[in-house]
């Protein structure tokens, strides 16, 4: 390693959390190993970066010049040793083409009240009124105002204190701005709901609590305009919830891979300070991990005590918030989730349906009812003996799902899902033109055709949702295989829903890993249960355009598996007519 000034804040607290006399969780010691190897590779072809450690000093110089307001009585800030490595940092490093700093985004999450947004308010004055740039524009965002003005109003706090400081800004709080007098530089809060989307260009953004952002685009948005300009900083920062189909999990996934260096972002800086998976949630020691206040706030670690005992008594939403909100872990809402995002995620593989030419499937069907998405999902089986000898069976599912040109935009926005790139990754097929509102069943029986004879397949049996199925029955009985109505209810749905689930549990459900609609369906699911306690899928509550259509295809597929099984093969005339009689329409006789 490269000689080291003594006064190297930054690097000393990193060389300290490596050598684990620091308690820390592996994704933080993760973040210092990162500084520490980036080290001894700078002002090399192969990483054109060095670090300045008089730079570095400097961010955490001013951080300690300011003045805490809030309280009895203002008081110095004082920094914790773990803040000023992430401010360090990001100041600290450069590029050697341009003397610019390196980091353009950066990511940190930890518990909540750990002093995030307080630190991105020391980056926006900073660089503000003494980054060396003018007239440029710095945001604080959020989805809502008030959330989006905790950044700003601790700018204003550092300003309105500090008799010095306040002749370089001026304070207009009616219409949530600074103005920084010497770089003409403005620091305004802004928010979603108050019509933040495109065409923000920034020299700083501070994105709080992107677990509350529903997608990302305030995130795009914000850093799509930092394009042109030579240095700049998005910082997002966040505690973790328990969405894990979300903008913010799609975030801490990347940034956790930026860590473990699967992926290679030298322009993001990350730390993340949360337990690690096999912690003991219970043991105090280990809450230091998610929160570096508590071991310099005996006060802090004692409330903290009395909020664990109240989660571990209440259990539930007091639970699960205590692990999310204290520990800074991800959980999943169980209560009533179809399938485990962890538990989907090892199912898949680098498989596809090239591999499984020639083979057997049932189909599964979900048709839409007009404009939405229509799919088909294949399930092959696939025999095996597990450890104990017993003769097995895996499953691989294959789908493509449907959806019309006319439909397409409008469903982006409000499904918050990207159709447009899943048509270029093959996953769905957009049809017609753009006048085309409804999806042409007989384009989808014909690609099913394709997909039939180009891989050789034989369809042992057709599962079909009834609804809106009038007009393609008569197409599916081309393909030779028995039609199998899957009634849409509990009481029909129950065994196959819970097939699959065990089956995802056991790992004996396959698909390939870049299917990202399938993915997103299935965790989408929720499941609902009927006075005898059976159970089907349904959407997210509250939620119409968490889309479930491929895992309604699975499981009508699946269904079909389980019915021939028991060697029930259903009259399609004889089933539709039972049907109508339950669900109380009128047919004709």
């Amino acid at each position: 390693m490269s000689s080291l000034l003594t006064n190297d804040r930054v690097t000393r607290y990193a060389r300290e959390v490596v050598a684990e006399k620091i308690p820390s969780g592996e994704l933080h010691r993760l973040a210092c190993k990162r500084h520490l190897n980036d080290l001894d590779r700078q002002n090399t072809d192969q990483f054109p970066y060095y670090y300045n450690p008089d730079k570095a000093n400097e961010i955490i110089a001013f951080a300690e010049s300011l003045t805490i307001a809030e309280g009895d009585e203002p008081k110095a800030l004082t920094l914790l040793d773990s803040q000023a490595f992430d401010l360090g940092c990001t100041f600290g490093w450069y590029k050697t083409s341009n003397n610019k700093r390196r980091f353009r985004r950066r990511y940190k999450s930890m518990a909540r009240q750990n002093g995030k947004t307080f630190e991105n308010g020391i980056i926006g004055t900073y660089i503000a009124g003494f980054g060396g740039y003018n007239y440029g524009k710095l945001f604080t965002v959020a989805t809502k105002k008030r959330q989006a003005r905790l950044a700003w109003e601790e700018m204003s706090k550092f300003i309105t204190i500090d008799d010095d400081l306040g002749d370089y800004f001026e304070i207009k709080d009616y219409k949530s701005t600074v103005l920084a007098l010497n770089t003409n530089c403005t620091i305004e809060a802004l928010s979603r709901e108050a019509g933040l989307e495109d065409g923000f260009r920034s020299i700083y953004s501070s994105i709080d609590e992107i677990h509350q952002h529903r997608d990302n685009k305030i995130y795009k948005a914000l850093y799509n305009g930092t394009r042109a300009l030579p240095e700049t900083l998005v910082s997002m920062i966040t505690t973790r919830g328990d969405n894990l189909n979300s903008f913010c999990k799609e975030m801490d996934d990347y940034c956790i891979n930026i860590l473990q260096g699967g992926v290679t972002a030298d322009d993001f800086f990350v730390d993340i300070y949360c337990l690690d998976p096999t912690d003991d949630i219970w043991d105090p020691e280990n809450w230091k991990k998610a929160n570096p206040f508590i071991s310099a706030d005996v006060e802090r670690f004692e409330t903290l005590k009395i909020d664990a005992q109240t989660a571990k008594d209440m259990g539930g939403s007091d639970l699960r918030d205590f692990i999310t909100k204290c520990l800074n872990m991800w959980v999943q809402n169980a209560d009533n989730q179809f399938i485990q995002a962890d538990k989907w995620a090892e199912c898949g593989s680098n498989r596809t349906l090239d591999d499984f030419r020639g083979k057997s499937c049932y189909v599964g069907l979900d048709l839409s009812s007009g404009g939405d998405l229509t799919t088909y999902l294949l399930e092959v089986a696939e025999p095996y003996v597990n450890e104990a000898q017993e003769q097995k069976e895996k499953y691989f599912i294959y789908s493509h799902s449907f959806m019309p040109r006319g439909r397409l935009e409008e469903h982006i926005a409000t499904d918050l899902a990207p159709y447009d790139l899943w048509e270029q990754m093959e996953l769905i097929t957009v049809t017609g033109g753009a006048t085309d509102y409804k999806n042409d069943y007989k384009f989808i029986i014909k690609h099913l055709k394709e997909i039939k004879e180009e891989y050789g397949l034989t369809f042992l049996g057709i599962g079909i949702d009834p609804h809106n199925a009038d007009g393609i029955l008569a197409d599916l009985e081309e393909f030779g295989c028995p039609v199998v109505i899957i009634t849409q209810s509990a009481r029909y749905l129950n065994d196959a829903t819970i097939d699959i689930q065990l089956l995802v549990k056991s790992g004996d459900i396959e698909y390939n890993k870049n299917d990202e609609l399938l993915s997103w369906s299935f965790l989408n699911a929720r499941i609902v249960r009927n006075s005898f306690d059976e159970i089907k899928v349904d959407k997210k509550p509250n939620s119409r355009c968490a889309r479930i259509d491929p895992v309604d295809a699975t499981i009508d597929a699946h269904a079909c598996r389980l019915k021939n099984k028991q060697s029930v093969i259903v009259n399609i005339d004889s089933e539709m007519d039972r049907y109508s009689k339950a669900m109380s329409w009128k047919t004709d006789n």
